[in-house]
């Protein structure tokens, strides 16, 4: 089952019109990353959670499923 992080990172992502590769880029890791990311198997760290909010223009807790904002 997927965790908070996965749902609302790939929820993010397609609503933003971005590939995973394209959010690779954005965020400096690789794309199989980003797909372990989305299927919950890997969460990123502190510092790449903060660069995917930028990107997303959300809170990190939004990301991490603790607020609806």
């Amino acid at each position: 089952m997927k965790n908070e992080f996965a749902k609302k990172l790939k929820e993010l992502r397609t609503e933003k019109g971005l590939t995973q590769k394209q959010l690779a880029q954005a965020a400096n890791v690789l794309e199989r990353t980003v797909s372990h990311w989305e299927n919950g198997s890997r969460e990123c760290d502190f510092d790449t959670l903060l660069k995917l909010s930028e990107i997303f223009n959300v809170s990190c807790d939004y990301l991490l499923g603790k607020s609806d904002y």
